[in-house]
């Protein structure tokens, strides 16, 4: 069982650091209180975030952004000393917006207790002095609220710390951290809302690792760095290098990957870098031009060790903000004008990690893997007493996987699927138009799928869809309330990535369309018999079917397909079965 020793020397010197003064004594939280060694309810949020509105009235607003499915109120604190406390006023003073959240995962809260005494240290001067001069600071304590009240011990049986915590799903059980692209959950659509409304500069997703034993205690992760705009790509590694180089200053040794093993609980595996699909933050936000980070503190730190560090991060965020976030924002506004001209240029849909691999040194302990008379497999036992150098490989080059190419005008969504995909498009505050007059039958790329795969079982209550398949050029008849989405705008990239059926996380894919591909009309098998004798008297049929059955034994085997065969060809067959209900256009409306 995972014990929790507690204050430990770190937590001491984190409270001794920065003594308490008599006003800021109420704007503590319980982390502070005890040492670290507990994390408060949701009630202290409430009660923190009006009082630091009322404690500091000219740089601190409290405002709800939504309420979750169990009727909590969804909170965040604007914070500047520009006076900028809306996004309006951001707008106007063309102020960067550093977005910080904690609790995606609400039993991983290590952002919520660092983010309040970050964000008092820094109103206070005595860290971070001088960057609320230069930005807005928008602090979500905690995204899963309904997750976080699901409180108890040992929620996170391989974390070290707090005592009690929250839970990692909402009361939807959804996992918010797979849903920024399909956006289920009502937390997920007010975030959506909340981001349309401030437009963050940086989104930072505060997490707490799983997995092995060993000493590096952070991971930073940062995107566009493998994926997104190619000048917002040296803007990223510049953001995630100069947080790092930071982080070492403060005693951390950070690693710029996932410290997940290649392969479950097996060190000498190594690891995998990898770029994240548009399901999760930092695969979400680049394809916004914006800049996404994904940190995760090590599980089996303690808690005043993983809150000392999260606190650190976001300082040394705020810092990166202040000096070069005007500088940053100009690049990710010139981004949204590239990719508002990706009309017929190359966009890699998908990434891949390459076979290359380099040997590092990974600071980890001495293990054992020994048979197990429990599990019948393997047991893996690390001895944190001893530490030692692993050296182990890694694979992070990471290239385009499919590229395709952006079409000349845009997308269709006919009439009959608008009521569908028009929500979605609004949530991410991409721009449509709605068709008010038929354009009648017109020519565009369909897409037919050749193949489909569903999830054998449901994923974030879908059951997915694989499709394999071509667009191909058809005329195709356009109704009244269709809608065009053009490709000419900021959120191209986003706007691909839902809308072409073969991405990892668009909505065909997350099975929005799924009807789409059930055949729903079928012939009798005496009725299939005559049509297929008279087919059979042309010519042209009789030796396609001829060679079918020589060249595809399985084929030749298998009656129902060979009576298909003919049905396909008859005039009953439909001819939208298997077809996108999603269309690809060179016009612009």
């Amino acid at each position: 069982m995972i014990r929790t020793a507690l204050p430990s020397v770190l937590s001491l010197s984190l409270l001794a650091a920065f003594p308490l003064s008599h006003a800021a004594t109420d704007l503590t939280t319980v982390a502070e209180r005890s040492g670290f060694e507990a994390t408060g309810r949701y009630d202290e949020v409430i009660k923190l975030c009006d009082g630091f509105q009322k404690a500091y009235p000219k740089s601190v607003r409290c405002f709800e952004f939504g309420r979750t499915p169990e009727g909590r109120p969804m909170l965040a604190l604007a914070v500047s000393k520009t006076g900028a406390l809306t996004a309006a006023a951001a707008r106007k003073k063309n102020l960067p917006v550093l977005l910080v959240q904690g609790g995606i995962h609400a039993g991983e809260i290590d952002g919520k207790d660092a983010g309040f005494l970050a964000l008092r240290h820094a109103l206070d001067g005595k860290a971070a002095s001088g960057t609320l001069d230069k930005q807005v600071l928008l602090f979500v304590p905690v995204f899963n609220v309904d997750g976080h009240e699901r409180f108890g011990k040992w929620n996170r049986p391989n974390q070290r710390g707090p005592v009690e915590m929250g839970w990692r799903v909402t009361a939807q059980n959804y996992n918010l951290n797979r849903d920024y692209v399909k956006a289920d959950a009502p937390e997920m659509q007010a975030m959506l809302a909340l981001v349309n409304s401030w437009d963050p500069l940086a989104y930072i997703d505060l997490h707490v690792t799983d997995g092995a034993k060993f000493q590096p205690d952070v991971s930073i992760q940062v995107e566009p760095v493998h994926g997104g705009d190619e000048a917002l790509k040296t803007a990223g590694t510049a953001l995630r290098d100069n947080v790092m180089a930071d982080l070492r200053k403060g005693g951390s040794d950070p690693k710029h990957f996932y410290i997940s093993f290649a392969k479950t609980d097996e060190p000498q595996s190594g690891f995998v870098d990898e770029m994240s699909t548009a399901r999760f933050s930092t695969g979400y936000f680049q394809l916004r031009n914006r800049f996404a980070m994904l940190v995760e503190t090590h599980s089996w730190k303690d808690y005043p060790t993983r809150v000392k560090i999260t606190y650190n991060t976001i300082v040394s965020l705020m810092d990166q903000v202040a000096r070069h976030g005007t500088e940053w924002r100009k690049e990710a506004l010139a981004a949204d004008a590239r990719s508002a001209a990706l009309a017929g240029r190359e966009f890699p849909l998908s990434y891949r990690t390459t076979d290359k691999t380099e040997m590092i040194d990974f600071a980890g302990y001495e293990y054992t893997r020994t048979p197990s008379d429990v599990s019948g497999g393997v047991w893996t036992k690390y001895d944190e007493t001893k530490p030692q150098k692993w050296t182990v490989p890694l694979r992070e080059e990471i290239v385009p996987d499919r590229v395709i190419t952006a079409p000349a005008g845009g997308y269709i969504v006919p009439a009959a699927q608008a009521s569908l995909v028009a929500p979605k498009l609004k949530q991410h505050g991409v721009t449509f138009k709605v068709l008010a007059a038929a354009p009648g039958k017109v020519d565009v790329e369909a897409f037919r799928a050749e193949s489909t795969k569903l999830s054998p079982n449901s994923v974030e209550g879908h059951q997915t869809m694989a499709l394999d398949g071509s667009w191909q050029r058809e005329a195709r008849d356009i109704g009244a309330g269709a809608l065009f989405v053009p490709i000419a705008q900021p959120k191209a990239r986003l706007v691909m990535t839902m809308l072409e059926p073969q991405g990892a996380d668009s909505l065909a894919a997350w099975g929005m369309f799924n009807v789409s591909f059930e055949r729903k009309e079928y012939m009798e098998e005496y009725v299939a018999e005559e049509v297929a004798r008279e087919q059979l008297q042309d010519p042209q049929v009789a030796a396609a079917f001829k060679a079918k059955l020589e060249s595809d034994p399985a084929f030749a085997k298998n009656p129902r397909a060979r009576l298909e065969f003919f049905a396909k060809r008859h005039a009953s067959w439909d001819e939208r079965f298997n077809l996108y209900p999603v269309y690809r256009t060179a016009r612009v409306y």
